[in-house]
């Protein structure tokens, strides 16, 4: 068996790098509900995933409009993905990492990663923003199996500080200063595809986590190992997940909070080009 690359098709990388035009420091992988963040980007270049050679054809997913947008924001080029593909779909654990692995092969340094969660902390209500502190990978697999390293090095990729500690500080400064409520919490990714029984919520509750959700940890991991910087955000599409949850409960909350996530990415993008 060959061993596991993290590359991507170079078609892909020369595509995207050819949409973006200029360099693109950072991007931003868009979670249920919450893709209007690429519909507002300036001198847009919009790639659907269908003609992307090694994005999962896993098909689409309610809430995830499914392309690749080359844009402006802030003044800042920007890389954003408007829905990912999932485990549960039947992507491996590498494919769902493909958002990450494009991100580095196009020069980007830094990902934003964005999703619609469920609450497990008591407290937390629909709507509210939940800055990621650490994760919880409950999903059994991860996508860095079979890979043997940089440079056939070694695979042990170090994950104490996943969640980047500046772009942290960096996106609670930016909620503070325009009055946007963000949470801190650690983040529980589970495979799916079914919504979380009572006693599992009971279980993650016991383990530490705050929020639960059904991504987000693979592209995490791969962006780490391919040496991004990584800041995350769930919104809590409800409170105690498992007790009377659907799908379309989860993308009317990203709905009704879009508009606070959105001014608070923008916010922050704003606030990185000028730092980094």
């Amino acid at each position: 068996m060959l061993p596991v690359t993290l590359d991507v098709p170079e078609q892909d990388a020369r595509r995207t790098r050819e949409a973006l035009g200029a360099p693109a420091r950072i991007a931003v992988v868009l979670g249920s509900g919450l893709s209007g963040l690429a519909d507002d980007a300036a001198d847009a270049v919009a790639i659907p995933y269908a003609e992307l050679d090694g994005f999962p054809k896993v098909g689409a997913v309610a809430g995830h409009a499914g392309r690749l947008v080359a844009g402006t924001i802030a003044g800042e080029r920007v890389l954003l993905f408007q829905g990912r593909a999932h485990q549960y779909q039947g992507a491996t654990a590498l494919q769902a990492a493909y958002p990450a692995r494009l991100a580095a092969a196009a020069g980007c340094e830094t990902l934003l990663v964005t999703n619609a969660a469920g609450g497990v902390r008591e407290g937390l209500r629909p709507g509210d923003l939940v800055l990621i502190s650490d994760h919880l990978n409950l999903m059994g697999t991860n996508p860095l199996i079979g890979w043997p390293g940089p440079d056939g090095g070694f695979p042990f990729v170090p994950m104490r500080d996943a969640y980047d500690p500046e772009l942290r500080a960096l996106m609670r400064a930016t909620a503070e200063r325009i009055g946007v409520a963000l949470h801190d919490g650690v983040y529980a990714g589970l495979l799916g595809p079914s919504y979380e029984t009572p006693a599992e919520v009971r279980m993650l509750r016991t383990l530490g986590a705050d929020v639960v959700g059904m991504s987000t940890v693979p592209e995490v991991i791969a962006a780490r190992a391919l040496g991004l910087r990584v800041v995350g955000l769930s919104l809590v599409t409800n409170a105690a997940a498992g007790v009377g949850l659907s799908h379309e409960e989860v993308l009317e909350a990203g709905r009704q909070a879009a508009e606070s996530m959105k001014l608070l990415a923008t916010a922050f993008i704003e606030g990185f080009a000028r730092i980094a």
